[in-house]
């Protein structure tokens, strides 16, 4: 089974959800901390539930999000 790494650069997030309403899986939340423009970033959440569709990356606005997929011994 393929599995997938996603990685946000959440400096460049402004916490406008449209990622995780993208997400047919629910993998992605809001964290609690904030960036430093003030805005709590996108994170994963079930990072394991990924299927690798790529709605989020296509969606975000601000290029914040990155899926790449996991190679074996990759964690």
């Amino acid at each position: 089974m393929r599995s997938f790494k996603l990685v946000f650069h959440p400096e460049r997030c402004k916490g406008c959800e449209l990622c995780r309403n993208a997400c047919p899986k629910d993998v992605i939340g809001m964290a609690k901390e904030v960036n430093l423009k003030g805005y709590h970033p996108a994170c994963a959440v079930n990072e394991s539930a990924c299927i690798g569709c790529a709605s989020c990356a296509t969606m975000c606005p601000d290029g914040a999000i990155e899926i790449y997929l996991k190679e074996e011994g990759d964690q």
